[in-house]
């Protein structure tokens, strides 16, 4: 499946060390699997704190562009990028799959 406007996407472990990436140039991968990392661990906090089952993903939106996260079982984090006005049905239709499909192979 295709999601135009992709700005990159990036597997991390839960402990924020970058697995693959196709991040551009201008950006650290390092940097935004640490990111990843942290944010899907307060999402873990919280939905552990209200008793809501696992985190399963995390969605951060800012004005210019937007990080979504998928839980890849307890070991990874897919993160994905693009600009604030990204289509996140497709995001979730093709990152949600990947991360299953990461997690049996971990």
């Amino acid at each position: 499946m295709t999601v135009p406007d992709l700005q990159g996407v990036l597997l991390a472990t839960s402990e924020g060390m970058p697995l693959v990436h196709s991040i551009s140039e201008k950006e650290d991968p390092g940097r935004i699997a640490a990111l990843a990392a942290a944010v899907t661990s307060l999402g873990r906090r919280v939905t552990e704190a209200l008793a809501s089952g696992s985190c399963q993903e995390v969605s951060v939106l800012g004005s210019e562009g937007q990080m979504l996260l998928y839980a890849a079982g307890p070991k990874a984090v897919l993160a994905v990028l693009g600009p604030a006005h990204l289509n996140q049905g497709l995001v979730q239709l093709a990152a949600r799959n990947a991360a299953q499909q990461i997690m049996q192979a971990l």
